[in-house]
């Protein structure tokens, strides 16, 4: 039997007023791809930032190889042969991407200077690993999203670790990405190298770990073999209770009434000649590989991007949407990708992030009416059932399902028509994904139109009645009924039938 190579006994963390973590057990082999599951909130966050160093257990061993250690601090835990790869990206936007691999690091010359051609050398080296062709001196600002995350992953690599936690690696990358991603892993397996590996997305622990252990409410549930166990069952463990139908989407009633009418949108080098329209009580799917012009569309139907040529008509009538304002009054509503840079305001209450776009309904000779602000505030915080313990909580210590319902309220409370969904469900947990959806469902069930942008296929397939597949900022095709399955969505979104 192999000596374990990472042990986490009986881990204890209090914060004022909250148990984060209660007696926590985590186990990690060589060679060893362990999941770490749970809900936003379960602790998973907390427990890692106990392993990097970041915070200090109130009770509970550690120990690596067998050994006990003590990690104080984010060096200790470096010195311990352990890299984390947090989910939001800590690269320098101004060096390049060798010297973001190698920073503090650099391999210098007899003469004490920085090597840069070593530097050079072994960063093409693992580039070339990930299938990543890229300069190795290319700024890192002038990377995508989900290149700036390889490159976050490649630099936990080369640390050359034996333990790495990889925290939601996948959130930002391309099918292709993930595949190489997982090459990777493999090769890493096979040197023993240990990973701890934190995902929401079910399909990937199946693929890629032996193990899963859950956490619910800061406690250790259980560890299962991946291969002996099932969804129903992990999302059991993860909630508390079982979530036979995740998607709760009623299909069905196809209402022809149009709300909204898009004709001929194009910006020049993002979208071009795009033509769709959105019924009442509908869930109009939007997807499509990354960069295929689903975002920058919506930007410029709620007036954040001005567009070149085209005609947006609401009710049959032609509106003029120039800002965010026009296209508020007119009754539309956009709940943007990323949350926590384009949405919610981290560092202000949670009554403050859901009234703000509706303050001045409260606004009586100069002054607010805090009374009936907070009652709407509290009618938003039942209806989604936000969990806080108060609304003068701050956002940014909510989970990110929270967070994300938080943003959703705001936006009802304008009382849309149309509501735009950009990756409602990145980044959180799969019991927040079935309230959101059942949200979504009340929502169409009460005449409110929704446009859901998704990179997720089984979200798209499931909750959308009809799905608009773009491809290089054009429409590949409007799918509906039986047409809406994971092969034609991916033959349109490869550019399959466009000329």
């Amino acid at each position: 039997m192999s000596r374990e190579l990472l042990s986490m006994n009986r881990i204890t963390k209090s914060f004022p007023g909250v148990n984060a973590l209660n007696e926590v057990e985590f186990h990690l082999e060589p060679g060893e791809v362990h999941a770490l599951l749970g809900e936003n909130g379960a602790g998973k966050s907390t427990l890692i930032k106990v392993l990097g160093g970041i915070y200090h257990p109130d009770d509970g061993e550690i120990s690596v190889n067998e050994r006990k250690v003590k990690i104080e601090k984010v060096t200790d835990a470096q010195e311990n042969g352990i890299s984390i790869i947090h989910q939001e990206i800590v690269l320098v936007p101004y060096l390049s991407i060798a010297e973001n691999i190698y920073l503090g690091r650099e391999p210098l010359t007899r003469a004490g200077f920085v090597d840069m051609d070593k530097m050079i050398e072994y960063s093409t080296k693992y580039l070339e690993d990930f299938g990543l062709y890229l300069n190795p001196r290319t700024i890192i600002k002038d990377l995508t999203v989900a290149q700036q995350q390889m490159i976050e992953i490649i630099k936990a690599v080369s640390f050359e670790a034996k333990i790495i936690v990889m925290d939601e690696p996948t959130s930002s990358l391309t099918d292709k990405e993930v595949k190489a991603l997982f090459q990777t892993i493999r090769r890493l397996k096979k040197q023993k190298v240990g990973i701890i590996y934190i995902s929401h997305r079910m399909e990937e622990l199946f693929e890629i770990t032996d193990r899963i252990t859950v956490m619910r409410d800061g406690e250790y549930i259980g560890t299962v073999q991946t291969q002996e166990t099932t969804r129903d069952e992990l999302v059991a463990m993860m909630v508390g209770r079982s979530v036979s139908n995740i998607y709760y989407r009623e299909k069905g009633r196809k209402n022809e009434d149009k709300v909204l009418e898009v004709n001929h949108l194009s910006k020049k080098g993002v979208i071009e000649d795009i033509s769709f329209n959105l019924n009442r009580g509908e869930i109009l799917g939007f997807s499509g590989l990354v960069g295929a012009g689903r975002s920058e569309l919506m930007r410029c139907l709620f007036g954040i991007d001005a567009f070149d040529e085209g005609e947006i008509l609401l009710n049959g009538k032609q509106v003029e949407i120039e800002r965010p304002n026009d296209a508020i009054e007119y009754g539309l509503a956009y709940v943007p990708e990323s949350r926590k840079d384009q949405g919610l305001f981290l560092s202000k209450a949670v009554d403050y992030n859901i009234s703000i776009k509706f303050l001045n309904r409260f606004i009586k000779w100069l002054r607010v009416d805090n009374k009936v602000e907070q009652q709407q505030v509290n009618y938003y915080i039942n209806e989604l059932k936000i969990k806080t313990p108060h609304a003068k909580q701050t956002v940014r210590n909510l989970s990110g399902g929270n967070q994300q319902k938080v943003l959703i309220s705001r936006w009802l409370a304008t009382k849309p028509d149309v509501l735009i969904l950009d990756e409602p469900t990145r980044g959180v947990d799969i019991g927040a994904k079935f309230e959101i959806y059942s949200i979504m469902q009340k929502l169409v069930e009460e005449g409110v139109s929704i446009i859901m942008i998704s990179s997720e296929l089984p979200e798209i397939i499931h909750m959308s009645d009809r799905v608009v597949v773009m491809y290089k900022g054009r429409v590949g095709n409007v799918l509906e009924g039986n047409a809406i399955k994971q092969e034609q969505i991916m033959y349109y979104a490869t550019g399959g039938g466009i000329r």
